[in-house]
């Protein structure tokens, strides 16, 4: 399967990372995006290994989520009749899981 990324998954990953470099370093940046795109390509292959997202059962598509680099949930669905995994969202795991999860209900 493919994966790919919307804009806002983007937009929060490349965020996210410059939040990394200003508070942490280069490092923890690095180390960041490396686990981001690692997890990805893991989904090319298993695209159902996140579990489902309890958060966002009422939504159209069925979305999963998996940890990534311990503090962020890296959020999916895959859409088996373009044969794509769409990574729509991260979730810093810090913050409140329904206000983030309503982001992608509205």
């Amino acid at each position: 399967m493919k994966v790919t990324w919307s804009k806002d998954a983007k937009t929060v990953l490349r965020d996210t990372a410059d939040y990394l470099q200003t508070e942490f370093d280069g490092y923890a940046r690095r180390h960041f995006l490396q686990e981001a795109y690692k997890t990805a390509k893991l989904l090319e292959n298993s695209p159902y290994m996140g579990k489902v997202e309890p958060l966002l059962a009422t939504a159209s598509n069925v979305y999963r989520s998996i940890v990534v680099g311990r503090l962020n949930k890296l959020i999916y669905y895959v859409d088996i009749d373009h044969d794509v995994v769409e990574i729509v969202d991260l979730w810093d795991t810090r913050r409140e899981p329904r206000q983030q999860a309503n982001h992608l209900l509205s």
